[in-house]
């Protein structure tokens, strides 16, 4: 069923039929397509366009089609050109010509915005959901692993000796953001674009605000053709899907490199792994592989959606109906990711003294020696200095510099006395380290008493959002 076509004499070719169509990908809006039409029957009524009888004779055939989609007992047909055209369709079919009155004063390029709206708002409250889960094994990992000493690495490089706790708790703390990313994002969106109409809004139903708050919005549009043009809200959706991707693909490659025999630190539960067809040794970390190569197709998803909407003009084009599929896809793939990926977190186990025994090669407490002399009045250029030229005569007799003796120290700055041994290892590198946010185990466990305070909140937060959405679209 197609919804136009009074003007012309004849139908579309086939080939633009084919193109035109987006049935098999928009399938999925349809159970909020059916609690828009309720809302905009309601304000139908409510301007005197339908009668209370009509009114309700829709309402029930909407409530009925609503019924059977979740049953999965009516579905569309290659003849539905649209979600919107198979369901008017189902309603011309029970009412006859009165199938056809809700459509008035509303356009598919109000609806079908409205509707996407509401699917998005509805997918990113379970996506939310889902990061709380990872976040809350992170911060329990964190916690098992808050008295492991590891190296610390930057540029892949040894740097100084951290505690592994630490290591895995920075992963809470981006993904948090992420959370409080599609906080800000439900609240910016919560503006209904019902009633836009076609682009200039609608002359049978002047009063929109009811409709937005029967749908749960905290308010209505203010510019009716920026209603039907505006796609900000799928952008900065896929935007903060993209972001999600990049700190799950940083995940997965740290536990790719974790679970490498050169490494050595991870061991995958066998559940959330993979062997190979031909090497019965291998145990490969798919999952986390996955995660790092998904965010590519996240990040493509934004940028698709980006560069189509980058030369829209005036108001609703045709153009917009590519917004759906790189979102829907997003959501996808993040929906089935973050479940796997919590399970490999959840499950890993690290290798504590393999660890320790990195924690002080490369010269990695190098910083250490320039620290203790910055604490004993020299400047901290010098004492940088000097801990270098520790390093280099360390490098000269083939040792790590905290292996230098303290007559081969102090033979380098005589400022460098016995008392530096007591902080020049890895356990007293990492409790020196007490500043707020820092890598000691005082300050871990703090950190990680705010982590789950934080991750409560947002655990109640999409808790109510949650309640609040199943409220407004129950049909």
């Amino acid at each position: 069923m197609v919804l136009w076509g009074g003007r012309f004499n004849q139908g579309p070719a086939e080939s633009v039929a084919s193109l035109s169509r987006s049935i098999h990908f928009d399938w999925v809006l349809a159970p909020y397509d059916i609690r828009v039409n309720l809302a905009h029957v309601k304000g139908l009524q409510a301007s005197g366009v339908l009668s209370a009888a009509d009114a309700s004779k829709i309402m029930i055939a909407l409530v009925a089609v609503g019924e059977e989609i979740a049953a999965g007992t009516f579905l569309p047909t290659q003849e539905d050109e649209d979600v919107h055209s198979a369901i008017e369709r189902a309603l011309v079919a029970r009412l006859g010509e009165l199938g056809g009155a809700f459509r008035a004063g509303r356009s598919r390029n109000d609806l079908v915005v409205t509707d996407f709206k509401l699917y998005l708002i509805d997918h990113m409250i379970a996506i939310g959901s889902e990061l709380t889960l990872l976040i809350e094994e992170f911060t329990i990992k964190a916690d098992e692993y808050k008295s492991a000493i590891a190296p610390g690495f930057t540029h892949l490089q040894h740097a100084q000796p951290i505690n592994f706790g630490h290591e895995l708790a920075k992963h809470s703390q981006a993904l948090l953001r992420d959370l409080s990313r599609i906080q800000d994002w439900i609240s910016r969106n919560s503006i209904s674009p019902l009633g836009a109409g076609a682009l200039a809004g609608s002359g049978l139903q002047p009063h929109p605000e009811q409709s937005a708050a029967d749908l749960g919005f905290a308010a209505t549009h203010g510019n009716s053709i920026d209603a039907v043009s505006d796609r900000d809200f799928v952008t900065e959706a896929l935007f903060v899907m993209a972001n999600i991707g990049v700190h799950l693909s940083r995940i997965g490659e740290e536990y790719t490199l974790w679970s490498t025999t050169e490494f050595g630190w991870a061991k995958l539960d066998d559940a959330f792994s993979t062997g190979s067809s031909i090497m019965p040794q291998k145990k490969n970390p798919d999952i986390a592989e996955l995660a790092r190569g998904k965010s590519g197709r996240l990040i493509g998803n934004l940028t698709s959606v980006l560069a189509m909407l980058k030369g829209l003009p005036f108001a609703y084009n045709r153009d917009l109906q590519e917004d759906k599929e790189p979102t829907f896809d997003s959501i996808a793939t993040l929906l089935t990711l973050l479940p796997a990926l919590t399970g490999m977190v959840e499950t890993t186990y690290f290798d504590t003294e393999k660890m320790a025994a990195g924690a002080v090669k490369g010269h990695s407490l190098a910083t250490e020696i320039a620290d203790f002399l910055a604490k004993s009045g020299v400047p901290f250029a010098t004492g940088h200095e000097i801990s270098g030229r520790c390093v280099q005569q360390a490098e000269k007799l083939g040792k790590d510099v905290h292996e230098l003796s303290d007559a081969e120290l102090s033979a380098i700055d005589p400022r460098l006395t016995s008392d530096l041994r007591g902080t020049l290892s890895a356990i007293g590198a990492v409790a020196s380290r007490t500043s707020l946010g820092g890598t000691s185990t005082a300050s871990l466990i703090k950190q990680i008493h705010d982590l789950n305070k934080r991750n409560q909140g947002f655990i109640s937060y999409f808790d109510k959002q949650r309640s609040h959405f199943l409220e407004m679209i129950q049909v």
